[in-house]
Parts: structure tokens; C-alpha cells; sequence
């Protein structure tokens, strides 16, 4: 089953993979209610620009990119040539990123994941402070993949909102137009970030805005003890793929 937008662009039941493929959109998260948010495919599909570099200019050590997409910013850190994966849950994603010469693996953050406890930095950029539409079982979640006082580099919406919706990725602003399944998102300003990493141990770096993007940089809580990073051959030996869970996160024990 496939639509077509007004440029006669043909999509099929899976909007985000197709967007990726040709590289544009227009793609859109729907609540329920029919409120959208235009994605940025466009941006994501091109190289990392002068913002994204600044950001990853403050990465440290090996790097983790949570719901990289398709892969720029993993690739430029290995042009690097730091350490670095990426992990999503879309397939097309994953098989751009690694066409663009980027480790990546088709998993969700909630599932197991090589060098657990040893990242030096998680990404948190495009939106994905959204994924799985609960901010604290993420940020517990990042906290137990970085090293203890590991940095956290998060994007969040240049406003002040804190919420939580089911919602569907859509092709167009057409109700016709292909649509996907619903899964949960959560959309935070700065402020709302904050609240709910400050109760769980994570203290604030710094915060910054650059190209109309907001930023945020957190230290997750530091113990006397620290494993080894890890490193580059241990992460490209785990690039196989493997069907992610639902990105709705597991219950904390």
C-alpha cells in the first residue's frame, strides 16, 4: 500500500524509512488530536553542519549515539576517528548509517548494548529526548550506560513544555497520506529536562543555544570507581543486526 505526496513522491507504509531513502521529506510526528511537528529529515540527511560539529567538538571518549538516524553525526566522530556507535530502531537508519561508514546497530536504548556502563558520552540530539515518551526511565537508562560522572549532551525545544503523547509519524499533512504505528514521545524545554535529572543524581555542565537550537550537557553521579572504556574493536565487533523491542522502556526492578 502506498500514497503520494503533491510532488507525486511515492511512500509506503513505513513514512520515516521511505523519507530516509530519498533524503527529504515532508515528515511530521501526529498526536492524536492532529497536532503536527515537521521533522527535520532534510537536515538529518545531510552532513553534520557548523552546529552539530560545535556540539561534538565537546564529546568525550567513546561515544554513544542514541537514535542516530541516518548517521551524521555518527560518521563525522568516526572521520574522527573517535569511538563511537550508533543504535536505532528504524533498519533504514541504521543500514544509512553504517552505508555512510558509521558503526551502528538496529537496536532500541532499552535493550542490551556492548560496553554497557563504560560510555564516556551519550548523544541525545534531533528530538530523542522523546524516545520512549518517559524521560525519567531514560535518563536512569543513560545513567547505567555511561561511566559513573559520564556526560550527557541532550537537545531539548526552545520552549518552555513538558509533554507526553502517543503519537505517529505521517507523511504529509494529508489525514490520506502513509502513516506508521503509534508509539509514545515526549517533547521537554530546558526547564522540564532539569527537573527530572536533578532527583535522579545527573548535575547540569552547561546550556547553550546555537543555530535556534537549545542544548544541554549533564554529568551523571561519579563513584571512587571507573571501568575502561570501551573500545573501538569491541564496538564494531557487535555491528549485527538485531530486531529492536518496542521503544516503550522496560519497567525499572
Amino acid at each position: 500500500m502506498t500514497a503520494r505526496d503533491t510532488s507525486g513522491h511515492s511512500w509506503s507504509a513505513d513514512p520515516y524509512a521511505d523519507a530516509l531513502r530519498a533524503g527529504r521529506g515532508p515528515l511530521f510526528l501526529r498526536r492524536g488530536d492532529g497536532w503536527l511537528l515537521p521533522l527535520d529529515v532534510e537536515r538529518w540527511c545531510a552532513r553534520a553542519d557548523t552546529v552539530d560539529r560545535q556540539v561534538l567538538d565537546r564529546c568525550e571518549g567513546a561515544v554513544l549515539d542514541v537514535g542516530c538516524g541516518p548517521g551524521r553525526l555518527v560518521a563525522e566522530l568516526a572521520a574522527r576517528g573517535r569511538t563511537v556507535l550508533g543504535i536505532d530502531v528504524s533498519e533504514a537508519a541504521v543500514a544509512h548509517t553504517v552505508g555512510l561508514g558509521g558503526p551502528a546497530l538496529w537496536r532500541s536504548v532499552f535493550d542490551p548494548l556492548p560496553g554497557e556502563g563504560r560510555w564516556n558520552t551519550a548523544l541525545l540530539l534531533d528530538d530523542n529526548l522523546g524516545i520512549g515518551g518517559d524521560p525519567r526511565a531514560l535518563l536512569r537508562r543513560l545513567a547505567r550506560l555511561l561511566l559513573p560522572g559520564g556526560l550527557l549532551i541532550a537537545e531539548t525545544v526552545p520552549v518552555d513544555v513538558d509533554e507526553r503523547a502517543d503519537v505517529r509519524i505521517v507523511c504529509g499533512t494529508d489525514a490520506q497520506g502513509a502513516t506508521g504505528a503509534a508509539f509514545p514521545w515526549a517533547r521537554l524545554g530546558t526547564p522540564a529536562l532539569l527537573r527530572y535529572a536533578r532527583p535522579l543524581g545527573w548535575r547540569t555542565v552547561d546550556q547553550w543555544t546555537a543555530g535556534g537550537r537549545c542544548f544541554v550537557s549533564l554529568r551523571s553521579r561519579s563513584t571512587s570507581s571507573r571501568a575502561d572504556p570501551p573500545n573501538s574493536t569491541a564496538v564494531i565487533s557487535s555491528q549485527r543486526v538485531r530486531k529492536p523491542s518496542a521503544e516503550r522502556p522496560v519497567a525499572d526492578s
